[in-house]
C-alpha cells in the first residue's frame, strides 16, 4: 500500500487488520516521509521512488505483489506496474494523480492541481503550515475540506507538510496511451461518488485504455476514498482480490 500527498503508512491504519486477515499486508512510507524527514536533497522524483517500491517488492520471499495506491501513490503504482511488470499480481488505483497526454483522445488536462500544490508549497515555506494544508485539502475536496479532516488525518498531514516543496519539483510525467495500453496486470480502477470531477478524469480515461482494468466506485468518498469509507472500500478490494 503505497500512500498519496501528504500522507505516509499511517494514511492505512484503517486496512492493515481487513488485509492482514488474509493477506500479509504492508503499508509503506515513502523516502523524505515520516518517520522520515524532509532534506532537499534532489532526490524527491517520481522516478525515485517508483525505483524504491521495485526495490521493496523485489525482496525475496514476496513473490508477486498487489499494489494498491491512493493519488500520488496511485501514479507510483502505475509506473510501477508500467516498468516493473514481472513484480506484480495485481493493481489497485485510487483517482491516480497526474495529467493526460493528448494521446488518450481527451483534452490535456490544464496543471490545476501543480499550481495549486505550488500555491501550497511557497506557503508551506513560509511556516504557514494551515494555510498550505487549506489550498490543498480544498483542492481536493472542495470548500470547506481541511475543517472537516479528522484529527489523525490532520496530524499525518502536518506531519509531511514540506514534503509538498519536493514535490513541485518531482518531475512527474503524463499519462499516454501507450502506457496505459502496456500495462497488462489485473487492474482495479477505484472513485468515489463525491469526488470533484478532475478527479474522474483519469480512471475514465486509463479504463477505455488497460486491457484488464474493472471500474467500481464507492459510495459516500470523495478522493480521500479509502479514508472516506474504509468499509466499502476494504469490501470492494477484497472482492477483486477474491475474483
Amino acid at each position: 500500500m503505497v500512500h498519496g500527498t501528504l500522507g505516509d503508512q499511517r494514511s492505512f491504519s484503517g486496512k492493515m487488520e481487513a488485509f492482514g486477515a488474509q493477506y500479509h499486508a504492508n503499508a509503506i512510507s515513502l523516502r523524505h516521509y515520516w518517520p522520515d524527514s524532509w532534506r532537499e536533497d534532489g532526490d524527491f522524483t517520481i522516478a525515485r521512488h517508483t525505483a524504491d517500491i521495485a526495490g521493496f517488492m523485489r525482496a525475496p520471499g514476496k513473490g508477486k505483489v498487489l499494489l494498491i495506491g491512493p493519488s500520488r501513490g496511485g501514479h507510483i503504482a502505475f509506473r510501477v506496474a508500467q516498468h516493473h511488470p514481472e513484480l506484480l499480481a495485481s493493481l489497485v488505483v485510487l483517482e491516480p494523480g497526474g495529467e493526460l497526454d493528448e494521446s488518450l483522445g481527451v483534452a490535456p488536462t490544464a496543471g490545476n492541481q501543480a499550481s495549486a500544490f505550488a500555491r501550497a508549497a511557497a506557503l508551506i515555506a513560509e511556516r504557514k503550515v494551515e494555510e498550505g494544508m487549506t489550498v490543498v485539502a480544498e483542492h481536493t475536496g472542495g470548500p470547506g475540506a481541511w475543517a472537516k479532516c479528522s484529527v489523525a488525518r490532520k496530524m499525518v498531514n502536518r506531519d509531511n507538510a514540506t514534503t509538498l516543496l519536493g514535490q513541485i519539483k518531482e518531475q512527474r510525467k503524463p499519462y499516454t496511451r501507450a502506457e496505459a495500453a502496456g500495462i497488462t496486470a489485473r487492474t482495479l480502477l477505484v472513485g468515489g461518488d463525491q469526488s470533484l470531477p478532475q478527479f474522474g478524469r483519469i480512471p475514465d480515461a486509463l479504463q477505455g485504455v488497460m486491457p484488464n482494468a474493472e471500474r467500481v466506485t464507492i459510495a459516500r468518498a470523495a478522493h480521500g476514498v479509502q479514508a472516506d469509507n474504509p468499509a466499502d472500500f476494504n469490501a470492494a478490494v477484497l472482492a477483486f482480490l477474491a475474483g
